[in-house]
């Protein structure tokens, strides 16, 4: 009698419970992936899109775009019509304060070929300084006759303005010491306020005018010298820009609780 041994199944593999890492490694390539073109496509690059988008269609056995794509298509800045409403209002505020200066230096022409009076123009506004002989006699703050009708001239060119006007007296650093005027400060504030008074008796509104007394705090020239004291003296006439340079804001520290 005959018995047959059982065969060993020798070709059995045995089982492998490490299989998934096949596919989660696939998984996580293709997630990779799909993160790698979602940021490639944030910039927002109309060209580089389109292109994208149709080289997907194709892969996948569609029909990309009709429309051919420029792909030199650069990011264009996003408009800003704030800013540029901005920027055109600084156009012809800047205009404005231009023509303003040129009909200044034609109406007060005498006395600045003479080198008595300086017209400058800036981000502030417009500047008008004179000189203080031309206004006052030594030490005083009453206006001479012969002053009047150069202030006028000023005056009829602001009184059809719409800007304000500030009007600063400056001394230089002589003291003083009077009954009327006990130092610099007074003597530079009552002269600014008397060319205040004569724009306003001329038609310039108050509203618009403010007075100014410096004393002898913001010199132009050196003190040491006649020549320089005297330029110095000064009252200086300045209208306005209307927009102001923009300023950044500095936030202020939180209360202490």
């Amino acid at each position: 009698m005959y018995y047959r041994r059982a065969r060993k199944k020798f070709d059995d593999e045995p089982e492998n419970h490490e299989r998934w890492l096949i596919s989660y490694a696939d998984f996580i390539t293709l997630l990779f992936a799909f993160f790698v073109v979602m940021y490639a496509i944030s910039a927002v690059n109309i060209g580089k899109y389109k292109v994208f988008s149709d080289a997907l269609g194709n892969a996948f056995g569609g029909q990309g775009s009709a429309t051919p794509v420029n792909t030199q298509v650069q990011n264009l800045p996003i408009p800003n019509p704030g800013l540029k409403r901005r920027t055109e209002m600084l156009r012809k505020e800047k205009e404005q304060m231009t023509r303003l200066a040129q009909d200044l230096l034609s109406t007060m022409a005498p006395l600045v070929k003479e080198g008595k009076v300086r017209v400058t123009q800036n981000s502030r506004g417009v500047s008008v300084e004179i000189n203080a002989s031309v206004l006052f006699d030594p030490g005083e703050a009453k206006l001479m006759p012969e002053s009047v009708e150069a202030l006028r001239a000023v005056a009829n060119l602001l009184k059809s303005d719409t800007h304000n006007v500030q009007v600063e007296g400056h001394t230089d650093n002589q003291p003083i010491a009077n009954p009327r005027y006990p130092s610099n400060w007074e003597l530079s504030s009552v002269r600014a306020s008397s060319v205040v008074r004569l724009f306003i008796d001329a038609g310039v509104a108050p509203t618009r005018l403010t007075a100014v007394g410096f004393s002898s705090n913001q010199p132009v020239a050196d003190n040491d010298s006649p020549l320089g004291r005297a330029r110095n003296r000064r009252v200086a006439v300045t209208i306005l820009s209307g927009i102001p340079d923009p300023s950044t804001e500095v936030p202020t520290a939180a209360p202490a609780q």
